[in-house]
């Protein structure tokens, strides 16, 4: 009986987290938002930038919905990232924040997230697929230490939290 308590405990939060982040997250107003993630992707996206990569997304769209925290917005590279709310892109991710977070520590496979339908892609198929192999081209270990090591720390900790929530039975 004991055991079951770190089980149900490790459940309720993977399951109230992103249900409480997204609430405060709601009352940020878009264009807050946006400019964070211009800097975010500023950041991540450096070297593709700097490589002229990123020339395919311009005057593209590509929306990121994250179903569970009420997040959702496109994003296009045109000399600088432009974030915009959801109007009219060309291809469309969809997932959970638990499921993005993995792709972005490199611990989770894009792939392997379509596979078991915890990832969609809908609309222009090649440009997703761009998008998709441009991601995977990002090298984690050249990212700004803060933002590497803020990204491991939190998937290294989901990933505990769903080892107790769904241990393997021998």
């Amino acid at each position: 009986m004991q055991g079951s308590l770190p089980n149900n405990l490790a459940k309720k939060i993977l399951q109230a987290a992103p249900k409480a982040l997204s609430k405060p997250l709601a009352l940020i107003p878009f264009t807050v938002k946006a400019d964070l993630l211009k800097r975010i992707l500023g950041l991540v996206l450096a070297e593709q930038a700097a490589d002229d990569e990123l020339e395919f997304l311009q005057q593209r769209w590509v929306a990121i919905e994250v179903e569970d925290l009420s997040l959702t917005f496109e994003v296009s590279y045109n000399d600088g990232w432009l974030v915009r709310p959801l109007q009219n892109a060309e291809v469309t991710f969809k997932s959970d924040s638990k499921a993005l977070l993995l792709v972005a520590a490199a611990k989770e496979d894009p792939d392997t997230l379509f596979f078991q339908r915890k990832l969609s892609i809908e609309g222009d198929t090649e440009l997703g697929l761009e998008v998709k192999n441009l991601l995977l081209g990002v090298e984690f270990d050249t990212m700004p230490t803060a933002v590497s090591t803020a990204v491991t720390k939190l998937a290294e900790a989901l990933q505990s939290l769903q080892r107790k929530a769904e241990p393997q039975v021998a």
